[in-house]
């Protein structure tokens, strides 16, 4: 009974947050800014990255007291911007006099380098507006969240915080609007330009849903032993409300002689799937022999609408639905992304008296379709997620994910996807094979507490998923966990980071599901994938492994980085069980004034999965790619 008073009170919460976005949308003004004669100057500067003199152009006509001095430190790149130390003087803008922002603006995608620069940040004890465990960002977003930290970051003594401050700010300089006394104008162009070469060499795993990935978070894309290449680039168009961002690349993996029939017939047996007729190829069985890839595919290619703080799209866009590095058990870019409708709170909300409890709140919902799935075909998911900041150090959130409909099952009806929205209970047997069937709900907890006393140096979270079940605060046995933590700073080394992560999809509720547990769907029986590729946790059905990261921080855009990555399936899932252990080495570096940046990783790995190859398989992952950032153009019509 109690849980299903707490589903229905969150699920009926979530509703009345949907629902106070139109209120407020009529409730959007703009606020004149004081006249160019008033006693009150506004200041200007030419956005970070690239001043004029290396000191605030224009100052408030009010001396400057002795408490607002400060310092900032010196340089003249896009990195360490500042040339002068003067007086400091507030950036910014009183907020009344601020002109109303209902600029659209594109998502950030997650495999961007802002995204691990904008955590580190956090973990140093700023941008306390950040919603970790939902992303992805827009960009107006994103500058939102640094405008409310940057006095902070300016008067402390962390030149690291300052470094990225500026490089983050200075890819954001065209969302700049004056101060907010002008409008953003029209941001257009390509906004990268991007090669991988990717040689490997010795047999790899590409089977998230049985075996393992040799290369994890990774949209899906294709690789197999031998020469690798991707190539592509993005566009980003704001005018007004409205967004618009494409993202394609062509992509090539050799041939491969893949799974024999007798092992794609063993596996697909595992997952209760009849392995003839249409079902001999499954896209979670790379059953061979395996042709050569040369896709061209869209990665991203989303339009947006900008109404009262949300972003209303529709096309191809991100998501990373949890506070963890190596994996989001709800949702992640380990599968190519799928083309939905979607509303997103991209700014945060506050909402009379509720807020004073739970403080600001946001949240996400998507629509969309599967791809890859023979038994049923062509299955129908949504996912919704809400999330809370009662304090400045603690996030928590709930999410849910629902596949439903498909051919050959119940038909998608506005009946089956509002009871699966809205229904607080546990999922049981006989609702799955009737007409009110909700569908395989997949439900999600997690929260992210930077500790007291410590918030700048220690970071602790957890990622929860259970299926079927109404929360995995209500049967915590029974759910699938990544928990980690992040010390930013080691003793006498500020910029030295280590993280570490530890996934288990294995509950200790009974010996073994022979994976049918997480996951995995009696109904939708390629269960929680999209092409093949798990869409949450790479580390897939009853497993055990981890994460973990050594990385220097070299400046606001560049780093060095170790991983160690291990997983291990259980006997009774996959016959002989599997493991495998990876080490990769990582150098992100800046050149050509941060307009060309080099990407290069090397990785190992040792594999054992008797059901496959016998003996210690090995291979080795060689990676280089170059991104050109050819700069956005910003156009004013004012």
């Amino acid at each position: 009974m109690f849980e299903v008073l707490v589903s229905r009170s969150f699920w009926l919460c979530f509703a009345g947050m949907c629902a106070v976005w139109m209120p407020s949308l009529a409730a959007q003004t703009y606020v004149t800014p004081a006249p160019a004669g008033d006693a009150t100057q506004m200041s200007l500067t030419t956005g970070y990255g690239q001043p004029q003199t290396g000191q605030i152009l224009a100052q408030s006509a009010s001396p400057v007291s002795p408490a607002q001095t400060g310092t900032v430190p010196a340089g003249s790149n896009p990195v360490a911007p500042y040339v002068a130390t003067p007086a400091y003087i507030p950036y910014g803008v009183p907020d009344e006099f601020r002109r109303k922002d209902n600029d659209g603006s594109v998502y950030v995608p997650v495999d961007s380098w802002i995204y691990p620069e904008m955590t580190r940040l956090y973990s140093l004890g700023y941008v306390d507006t950040m919603f970790l465990g939902m992303r992805p960002w827009t960009r107006k977003s994103l500058l939102h969240m640094l405008e409310s930290s940057e006095d902070d970051i300016l008067h402390s003594n962390s030149e690291e915080a300052q470094e990225i401050l500026a490089a983050v700010m200075h890819e954001l300089k065209s969302e700049e609007t004056n101060e907010g006394l002008k409008a953003r104008g029209l941001v257009y162009g390509s906004e990268s330009q991007y090669v991988r070469a990717m040689p490997i060499m010795g047999q790899t795993l590409r089977d998230s849903y049985h075996l393992g990935q040799t290369l994890v978070n990774d949209y899906g894309r294709p690789y197999e032993p031998g020469f690798n290449l991707i190539a592509g680039a993005s566009t980003i168009e704001e005018f007004g409300r409205f967004s618009l961002y494409v993202r394609g690349e062509y992509q090539h993996a050799p041939s491969a002689s893949g799974y024999s029939q007798a092992l794609s017939a063993q596996l697909s047996n595992l997952d209760t799937v009849p392995y003839s007729g249409y079902n001999l190829n499954q896209a979670t069985i790379p059953t061979g022999p395996i042709g050569v890839q040369n896709p061209f595919r869209l990665v991203e290619a989303t339009l947006s609408v900008h109404l009262a703080g949300h972003e209303i799209s529709g096309g191809k866009s991100d998501a990373w639905l949890g506070p963890s590095q190596g994996g989001a058990v709800a949702w992640s870019n380990n599968a190519e992304n799928i083309y939905s409708f979607r509303i997103n709170r991209v700014e945060p909300l506050h909402i009379p008296l509720l807020s004073r409890v739970l403080g600001p709140v946001r949240y996400d919902f998507f629509y969309g379709s599967l791809k890859g799935h023979t038994d049923p075909n062509n299955d129908w998911i949504h996912a919704e997620m809400i999330s809370f900041r009662p304090t400045k150090n603690f996030e928590f959130g709930f999410e849910r994910t629902i596949i439903f409909g498909g051919e050959g099952h119940e038909p998608v009806t506005l009946h089956n996807f509002l009871y699966g929205f809205f229904d607080g209970g546990d999922t049981n047997g006989s609702q799955k094979y009737s007409r009110t069937d909700p569908g395989a709900r997949f439900s999600a907890f997690n929260f992210s507490y930077r500790l007291p006393f410590i918030e700048r140096y220690a970071t602790l979270y957890v990622d929860s998923i259970s299926h079927d079940d109404v929360s995995p605060i209500s049967a915590p046995r029974r759910a699938a966990y990544r928990t980690g933590f992040d010390l930013s700073q080691l003793p006498g080394l500020h910029k030295l980071e280590l993280r570490a992560e530890a996934v288990t999809t294995d509950p200790g509720v009974a010996r073994s599901f022979a994976g049918q547990f997480n996951y995995f769907e009696t109904i939708q029986l390629q269960g929680y994938t999209n092409k093949g590729y798990i869409l949450g946790d790479w580390i897939g059905r009853e497993a055990k492994g981890g994460q973990a990261w050594f990385t220097y921080h070299l400046s606001g855009n560049e780093w060095i980085q170790a991983e160690y990555l291990n997983k291990k399936n259980e006997k009774d899932f996959i016959s002989g069980g599997t493991t495998q252990n990876q080490w990769k080495a990582q150098v992100v570096k800046r050149f050509a004034h941060d307009d060309v940046e080099l990407n290069a990783w090397f990785q190992y790995e040792r594999w054992k999965a008797p059901i496959y190859l016998p003996g210690l398989q090995t291979n080795t992952t060689t990676a280089v790619q170059v991104t050109f950032f050819p700069g956005l153009k910003n156009k004013s019509f004012r």
